[in-house]
């Protein structure tokens, strides 16, 4: 069996500022980290989709640094909207799959699980997209290993939502990706952030999710020109779970500390 956490958009401020003068993004992040350590059976890796940062400043790459320091997970990081490449690459020097190339594309191995990174972002736009060397590259790397399920991984999801705001700032070429993704039947999901809530589409013959936040969700709105807001909604995470014998199963798991847990059953039966 093997564990895949998947976090996204932490949007860290540097030195515990408030995002949008209301949100503690990084003890939002504390509180996963401590989550995310408790967690029986542990995760094999955590994934952390995109929006690292706020700004994409030095400050802010520390503040992260200096928080996932207290992760006792190994962890893999990639860039969305919000990020800066070489900001990142200069905060994290040992992580070397960040330091080739001009975009942040990589690939991991972990327990016969082969993990496709894409860099989606697009420097000082919101919106995403992938170019043909990119998609030549995932489209390799999927035919060297076609018998080896696969997760692909980029920030912005190659779906429409619903959410009127959030669709104005996809993924500009979700058909290109599809193209890639539907010759290769290991591909397992299609994993994003970008939307701060959890939301799930058939995509290219597999299944696309994208991640909660951690700290703050985007109001559920399905109106096209509904406001650009966010909610203090409980955050979360995915977990991505692979077993040999009975595939891909995908759970949303709630940060935090809740009541419980609570027995349904006593020595003599069902609790009134």
């Amino acid at each position: 069996m093997t564990l895949v956490a998947q976090i996204s958009d932490l949007h860290i401020k540097a030195q515990g500022r408030l995002s949008y003068k209301k949100v503690d993004t990084q003890a939002a992040l504390l509180r996963v980290i401590e989550t995310l350590n408790r967690l029986q059976p542990r995760p094999d890796v955590v994934v952390i989709t995109g929006d690292l940062v706020d700004f994409g400043l030095a400050e802010e790459y520390q503040t992260l640094r200096q928080a996932l320091a207290g992760l006792a997970l190994p962890y893999l990081l990639m860039p969305g909207n919000h990020d800066d490449r070489q900001a990142l690459r200069a905060a994290f020097p040992e992580h070397s799959y960040l330091q080739q190339g001009e975009t942040l594309n990589w690939q991991s191995h972990v327990k016969g699980l082969n993990l496709l990174a894409l860099d989606s972002s697009v420097p000082q736009q919101p919106w995403g997209y992938v170019d043909e060397a990119q998609l030549q590259w995932l489209d390799e790397k999927l035919q060297q290993e076609p018998h080896a399920p696969a997760l692909v991984m980029l920030h912005h999801p190659p779906f429409i939502t619903g959410i009127g705001h959030m669709d104005r700032q996809p993924l500009r070429n979700p058909e290109a990706l599809a193209a890639v993704i539907s010759q290769h039947p290991q591909v397992e999901r299609v994993l994003s952030g970008h939307l701060h809530r959890s939301i799930q589409a058939r995509f290219a013959g597999t299944l696309a999710c994208t991640a909660p936040g951690v700290s703050h969700q985007v109001a559920f709105d399905l109106s096209e020109t509904g406001p650009a807001n966010f909610v203090l909604e409980p955050p979360g995470f995915l977990l991505h779970r692979w077993h040999p014998q009975q595939g891909m199963t995908t759970h949303l798991c709630a940060i935090g500390d809740y009541p419980g847990p609570f027995p349904f059953y006593d020595i003599n039966g069902l609790i009134d």
